[in-house]
């Protein structure tokens, strides 16, 4: 699985990792799932909170989890469309291949 992979739900920019996520919140765990692919045919990574979807609570746990399991820290991740949607775009700064290499470490591949 890379970024090249019309299945795989992030691409490498020039500014780091960018990450096509389906956010559920009230999950009861936080945890990134799976790639799944929508009935649009696009490929995105799933991510369950405990956070509720107000006041932008479970965007921030979003932001927070996927900062731990690529072990960068929060301030390099943003939302950078979607933020009231379930299906989000993520942006990760940093070395993109490095970046790469970590989500598929989180995702236990």
């Amino acid at each position: 699985m890379s970024a090249s992979d019309p299945a795989v739900p992030w691409r490498i920019t020039p500014d780091g990792l960018l990450v096509a996520m389906r956010l559920t919140p009230r999950g009861g765990r936080d945890a990134l799932g799976s790639v799944e692919t929508l009935s649009d045919g696009r490929a995105v990574l799933t991510a369950k909170v405990r956070a509720v979807p107000a006041d932008g609570e479970a965007n921030q746990a979003l932001v927070k989890l996927v900062a731990k399991a690529l072990g960068v820290s929060a301030s390099r991740v943003s939302i950078r469309q979607g933020a009231t949607s379930r299906i989000k775009m993520v942006l990760v700064e940093g070395e993109g291949t490095a970046l790469e290499r970590s989500i598929l470490a989180a995702m236990g591949r």
